[in-house]
Formats: C-alpha cells, structure tokens, sequence
C-alpha cells in the first residue's frame, strides 16, 4: 500500500518553527537597525515557507496548478482554505519590496503593513495547518 505524501507537514514543522520566530520579533516594538534586519530575514523566511507550505498542501489534497506563490494563495482561497489571500499575496510583494531595501528606508514605510496586515493573516494560516 502507497504511504500518504505527507511533504505539507514536514514543511508545516518549519514553516512553525519561522513562525515563532517571526512572531518574537513582531513583538519588539522599538527596532534598531540589526533588529529591522533581522524581522525583515526572519518574515522572509516564514512567507516562503507559508506559501510553499500551502502548495504541498494543495497538491496533497489533490489540486494542479501552477504553483507559483501567489497562484498558490489565490488556489487556496478558491478551495475555501482561507479567507485572506489577497493579504498574503499584498505580502509577497512586500517581501519583494523588502529585499531590496539597501538603505533600511523602505522597511520604515512598510513596517506598519507587515505588524498590521501581513502578519494577521499568516497566524490566520498558521491556524488553519495547525487545525489540518
């Protein structure tokens, strides 16, 4: 008998592990600029590994598509995981954005979208494969 593919837990275990540490760092309300550095690493790492998470997850439940990352939320939010896409996929962009911040001065305008919007709906993910 085949084994279930079980790759979106696996990668849910460290798509957790990001989480918290994402999490410690948005709980620091003063940054300085190593600290800014290391939110910025720390939420690039959890979107990655929340969006590839919810593709292996798609897959596992049996859905092809294009798995791009936004493709894979909006897939996601068609399927009626989540309700949140267009947060997540505003998200990427901002991670985008982000990694080309040479001068730390982009993250100063950015910095209220990733504590307001972003990073809500990735504990609404989070949540959501917790609850899977």
């Amino acid at each position: 008998m085949e084994k279930p593919d079980i790759r979106w837990k696996q990668r849910f275990s460290n798509f957790q592990r990001a989480f918290a540490r994402l999490e410690e760092a948005i709980g620091q309300e003063e940054l300085n600029e190593l600290e800014r550095n290391g939110l910025v690493q720390r939420f690039e790492f959890t979107l990655e590994l929340a969006w590839k998470t919810m593709k292996d997850f798609l897959e596992f439940k049996g859905f092809s598509f294009s798995p791009s990352p936004k493709d894979t939320f909006r897939q996601a939010q068609q399927a009626l995981y989540i309700d949140n896409a267009q947060a997540l996929i505003d998200g990427l962009d901002l991670r985008n954005m982000l990694s080309h911040d040479y001068d730390g001065q982009k993250f100063l305008s950015a910095e209220k979208q990733l504590r307001l919007e972003t990073f809500p709906a990735l504990v609404k993910l989070h949540e959501f494969f917790k609850n899977e």
